[in-house]
């Protein structure tokens, strides 16, 4: 792995290190946008071994410092949930640049996590629908089963097709390898059905 890569990871961990909300692994609590970074690398490295640097890292910083601008922050319908996301792939996107050129990456490659991490060209650009399905793959594999507990099944199944028409049949056919319990597969069928 490039030393700049390297240099670049442990950077973005150590900003995440300090998010104040913890997830229990193992019975051990672990920064959760700490976490979800390890994720996304674990699995973007499975599902795109070949992946280029500025998706390693894109992919890697996804969350960075997410806490430090709160959901609740925004107005709770779907004006204020577009906005505050909008305005995270900003802050996400500045967070890394400051990372990449301390760490003395080009002003190309900054440029290029910078779009990726905006997710611009979703489903026109590779590298871009490659984070996306990386994006999904994640939430399913960690943070679905959570999630379904905590809604009905008809706001499941809406998240899911959301989440279905995000991905390439790539991703598709990587998330119908997951394991998951009856009642969260039984959705994942009827939302794709």
């Amino acid at each position: 792995m490039p030393d700049k890569l390297i240099d670049s990871y442990i950077r973005i961990d150590q900003a995440n290190s300090e998010d104040p909300n913890k997830e229990e692994i193992n019975k051990v609590l672990v920064p959760k946008e700490f976490l979800y970074g390890q994720r996304m690398t674990e699995t973007l490295d499975l599902f795109k071994p070949n992946a280029s640097e500025a998706l390693k890292i894109a992919a890697r910083a996804q969350h960075i410092c997410r806490w430090q601008i709160p959901r609740d922050s925004y107005p709770m319908d779907r004006v204020g949930y577009l906005k505050w996301r909008e305005e995270l792939k900003n802050f996400h996107a500045d967070k890394t640049s400051e990372i990449l050129k301390t760490v003395g990456y080009s002003e190309e490659t900054i440029m290029r996590v910078r779009f990726l991490i905006q997710k611009k060209k979703l489903k026109k650009d590779e590298e871009t629908q490659t984070l996306e399905d990386v994006i999904c793959l994640v939430f399913l594999k960690y943070y679905y089963e959570s999630f379904l507990a905590k809604h009905t099944d008809q706001k499941v199944i809406d998240i899911l097709q959301k989440t279905w028409r995000k991905m390439s049949e790539k991703g598709h056919q990587a998330a119908l390898q997951l394991s998951y319990s009856d009642k969260a597969l039984d959705l994942v069928k009827q939302a794709i059905s």
